[in-house]
């Protein structure tokens, strides 16, 4: 009853909320193009509201349900083996996970599945949220380490044949990155899952979950991102860079009704960098 009260609630929401819809609108012409149809954009930004409002009672629902007996009534796994064999190599594993609406139950799946792992994330500004976001993490077996001047912690763990949560496709200027192709077009993209690829030998593997319409998921893991390295047999770091961007994006073109659109990724710019930088130096906000 409360999913179904939600899934209705979740439209009046995306009703009101005249600034998302707006960045969403926008994401869509600019990625997708043209509507096809008369309410294609207002029918997607409906589904993904209702995705993300329905997979947050989720969330709040089992926040106490912790062992893995619970959650396979719940979620298909697939590509399993892809993890397995990455993680047998003893070098570590980079578990590139994308901002779909279940991207919690992402983060702590291969802990769940049995996988030594932690999380990197960056401080989410509502107390109760990260909290929460902690609790989700930490009571499942997932190590949460926040994002500042954590990388020798992180070279660490992965040394150690861990696996590591990481997710980089949000536009974030006080993380070091580079203007890289998403989608078609430049975004700010965090280069840490290259530089961390680089520095220890880690696997990079995507996954993501999806919401299904029978209020189950599925958690899908794709084969690991073969390393890209230059003529002189050096690791680049934004050419790798640029293949996680291009995984990231087949996933979300895959799936356009289950990714964070409302999230104004294409925002910033060289120049945009330029002035943040200048204003950290002078120690501004």
């Amino acid at each position: 009853m409360l999913l179904w009260w939600n899934k209705k609630l979740s439209k009046f929401i995306c009703l009101l909320s005249r600034k998302q819809r707006k960045i969403m609108y926008d994401n869509f012409s600019k990625i997708l193009g043209p509507e096809r149809f008369k309410g294609q954009y207002r029918n997607l930004s409906f589904k993904i509201f209702q995705n993300l409002a329905l997979t947050f009672t989720d969330y709040i629902i089992w926040n106490k349900k912790k062992d893995w007996n619970f959650f396979s009534k719940y979620f298909t796994i697939k590509g399993e083996n892809y993890l397995r064999e990455a993680y047998k190599r003893g070098k570590g594993v980079l578990c590139l996970v994308t901002h779909t609406p279940g991207w919690e139950f992402s983060a702590f799946m291969p802990p769940q599945l049995g996988y030594k792992s932690a999380g990197v994330s960056s401080k989410i500004k509502n107390p109760a949220l990260n909290q929460l976001m902690i609790n989700l993490r930490e009571t499942r077996g997932m190590r949460n380490i926040t994002r500042n001047k954590c990388y020798d912690e992180l070279v660490q763990l992965l040394n150690n044949g861990e696996c590591l949560i990481i997710m980089t496709d949000q536009d974030s200027l006080h993380i070091k990155g580079e203007f890289i192709e998403f989608m078609g077009f430049p975004a700010y993209t965090p280069i840490g899952c290259s530089r961390l690829a680089c520095d220890t030998g880690a696997a990079i593997i995507p996954m993501y979950t999806i919401r299904n319409n029978d209020d189950t998921y599925t958690f899908v893991i794709e084969p690991e991102l073969k390393p890209y390295y230059n003529k002189e047999g050096i690791y680049d770091i934004i050419e790798n860079t640029r293949i996680q961007n291009d995984a990231i994006s087949r996933i979300i073109f895959n799936h356009p009704d289950q990714w964070v659109w409302m999230h104004q990724r294409w925002k910033n710019n060289p120049e945009t960098l330029r002035i943040y930088l200048e204003k950290r130096a002078r120690g501004e906000r």
